[in-house]
């Protein structure tokens, strides 16, 4: 942290803080507090762009599911699934139960180590006062060390299954390039087991944290699936009523160039911020968790619905167990798809596909040829979608905790950007907070 522009006469504070850890990406905040009133607070994000979509154009079909799990180390089954989605939609490929299951089998892995990455690893240390996990792991070991074991089975099920724990390699547009077989997938069986005690610890763990009072009115907006917990497939619903097929996601929900910014900035048609992520998908899919996961949100003290964006880390530990449970029953029914992919034939059209990254709804779109080369490409990840919900929070946050000392305003403040998009894809992170009283 680097403190700069003392106080002066005028009663004017300077803070300006630098390499963020423990988030994706580059933002900044600036707040502005006159005689003990915020007057403004601006939040932008400055990824440099990154260039996917103009580099898929003119690639084959084929392509678009390992080039897209590139722009996410933490989450690549998420962009793997959304392509091959988009693919098959746009191609007419038909996929059998037996590679449904398969897919939410891979994704339960993806979940697990990214939600227990997120809640032990990146997000924990806010709430008990440590800098990072290392400092932590010096008095809360057998967290730390639950954590990296349950990471570990999370990506040996991409292993297992995606031929490779970071980046797969098996998976592909109409299913995999080869069928695990049984006694590989019943083999994960065992860990499976000892990981679902694991996870209820984890969220008794989180439950136990102590959240800062921050509440908002979100507007919702998830997948839903009516047999599932939907995370691989789904209709899109809002808390407002709204129910459209994958299709119609951009009918609904634009992106817009920020100024000052090269992330886009996503808003419902009508300009409203909407929300993503565990907390929408807590909200409009409860009712299908498992009798276990819901039991364990009433001892965890979980209102039906969850407006506090700190309490986040509670629903990413039951989604753990979720992802737990539903891997344990797949595992058990596992049938090997045969064949493991279907024949297709290239041609022209336009697909869509959506699937619920850890983070939120991460959404494909894609226009073939004839020859089944992408013309048009376009990917809606969850941080864009966010980006101005997460401004909105850091207002109310900065609006409870302005009086507190920069060093404390500067730490909650951290903490709030991290309730949404925490990761170790990038190397170099920056938060440049300034803030001015006057």
């Amino acid at each position: 942290m680097a403190r700069e522009g003392a106080e002066t006469g005028g009663g004017t504070r300077r803070l300006k803080v630098e390499n963020l850890a423990r988030v994706e990406g580059e933002g900044a905040l600036s707040v502005r507090i006159q005689d003990g009133v915020l007057k403004d607070v601006a939040f932008t994000i400055h990824e440099p762009p990154r260039f996917f979509e103009a580099l898929l154009r003119g690639r084959m079909y084929t392509d678009a599911p390992d080039i897209t799990a590139r722009i996410c180390g933490i989450c690549p089954v998420a962009y793997l699934l959304g392509a091959s989605q988009a693919m098959e939609a746009a191609l007419s490929v038909p996929i059998s139960d037996d590679m449904r299951r398969l897919r939410r089998l891979v994704y339960c892995g993806e979940w697990i180590e990214s939600h227990v990455l997120h809640v032990a690893m990146l997000h924990a240390p806010d709430f008990l006062g440590y800098q990072d996990a290392i400092q932590m792991a010096a008095d809360h070991p057998r967290i730390v060390e639950t954590a990296l074991r349950l990471k570990k089975l999370g990506n040996h099920i991409l292993e297992v299954i995606g031929g490779r724990a970071v980046h797969p390699v098996n998976l592909c547009v109409g299913g995999v390039y080869r069928s695990p077989s049984r006694d590989d997938v019943l083999a994960l069986r065992p860990e499976l087991d000892w990981a679902l005690e694991a996870a209820r610890g984890l969220v008794s763990f989180t439950a136990g944290l102590t959240m800062p009072p921050v509440e908002r009115d979100y507007l919702f907006v998830a997948l839903h699936h009516p047999d599932d917990y939907a995370i691989t497939e789904g209709t899109l619903v809002s808390s407002e009523g709204l129910d459209v097929p994958v299709s119609a996601f951009h009918d609904h929900f634009s992106e817009d160039h920020q100024k000052n910014s090269n992330a886009l900035v996503g808003a419902t048609r009508d300009g409203r911020t909407y929300h993503v992520g565990p907390l929408a998908r807590y909200a409009l899919n409860f009712d299908q968790f498992a009798p276990e996961v819901k039991e364990a949100a009433r001892a965890a003290g979980l209102s039906r619905v969850v407006r506090n964006p700190f309490q986040s880390v509670v629903v990413r530990a039951l989604e753990t167990l979720q992802a737990i449970i539903d891997a344990r029953a797949l595992v058990d029914t596992y049938v090997p798809p045969d064949p493991p992919r279907p024949e297709i034939i290239p041609g022209a059209g336009i697909g869509h596909g959506c699937t619920e990254a850890p983070r939120g709804l991460c959404h494909h779109t894609y226009d073939l040829d004839d020859q089944g080369r992408i013309l048009h490409a376009c990917i809606v990840p969850p941080t864009a979608q966010n980006q101005r919900s997460i401004g909105e929070d850091l207002r109310n946050v900065v609006a409870a905790h302005m009086d507190e000392p920069d060093e404390r305003l500067q730490w909650v403040c951290e903490q709030a950007i991290r309730n949404y998009d925490p990761c170790i894809s990038c190397a170099t992170h920056f938060l440049r907070l300034d803030v001015v009283r006057t």
